[in-house]
């Protein structure tokens, strides 16, 4: 059986525009000089981050019905227009409504990269399986359009270069592998569902579990020993 968390339009609008937005005005400017491979692979990045969700586009289309047979493999999708995708989490029958308010095909990538490369923590997640649940889940789509959103402000990815530790210290993971703000997603997502579960949160404390959220991982990113992915504490949530 499906499990439906439908969203609402102005959840979704209100969480998307005031996560993530803190400044790193308190910290002094880091200037960390970034090495061949961690330049190129942060202009890759930063060249995703410029690719909005077309619907028109038939490689766009394609990776959508593969997040969904993703996530449903035994269920066939009945159209691309749907009342189906709020069994995921979206907040209506079109999911590329929520990617043109949200951070364009990125978001989309960073989902099917979560359920393809940690399947048991993505439908774990997906199906709310864990720890005592509020009524009201948070959607899971939509959740992870906002978390992809607020590590592209985190880590001022739209900066020529990082200019405080967390963002140093993802950098050096990028140069060491380039998948690393896809695995940093998927190490979010879980950080955010325990969050949720250990602050008993209810459908609308979702922008202050995400808050919660990125304090955590702004923590474990300025660690002194961290210098890849799988040396942040929370890797170890990630289950395959």
């Amino acid at each position: 059986m499906l499990h439906a968390m439908v969203g609402s339009r102005t959840w979704f609008g209100g969480i998307l525009h005031r996560t993530g937005l803190r400044r790193h005005g308190s910290e002094r400017f880091l200037d960390y000089q970034l090495s061949p491979i961690q330049e190129l692979r942060l202009q890759r990045l930063q060249d995703r981050l410029q690719v909005p969700f077309d619907e028109n586009r038939p490689d766009h289309q394609e990776a959508l019905r593969a997040l969904w047979d993703t996530a449903f493999p035994s269920v066939r999708l009945n159209g691309m227009i749907s009342e189906q995708w709020k069994d995921m989490g979206w907040q209506g029958p079109n999911p590329s409504t929520d990617f043109s308010r949200g951070c364009g095909f990125i978001s989309l990538e960073t989902l099917l990269f979560f359920g393809r490369t940690y399947p048991i923590s993505f439908h774990r997640l997906l199906f709310k399986e864990d720890g005592d649940r509020a009524t009201w889940e948070y959607p899971f789509a939509v959740a992870g359009i906002n978390i992809t959103f607020m590590l592209i402000q985190m880590l001022d990815l739209f900066s020529d270069k990082p200019k405080c530790r967390p963002g140093v210290n993802f950098v050096k993971m990028l140069g060491e592998d380039e998948e690393s703000f896809d695995v940093l997603f998927c190490i979010a997502f879980e950080m955010m569902d325990a969050q949720w579960l250990a602050m008993h949160a209810s459908y609308m404390q979702f922008n202050e579990v995400l808050q919660a959220t990125r304090t955590q991982l702004e923590r474990e990113l300025s660690l002194d020993d961290v210098h890849r992915i799988q040396d942040l504490p929370a890797y170890n949530l990630l289950y395959k």
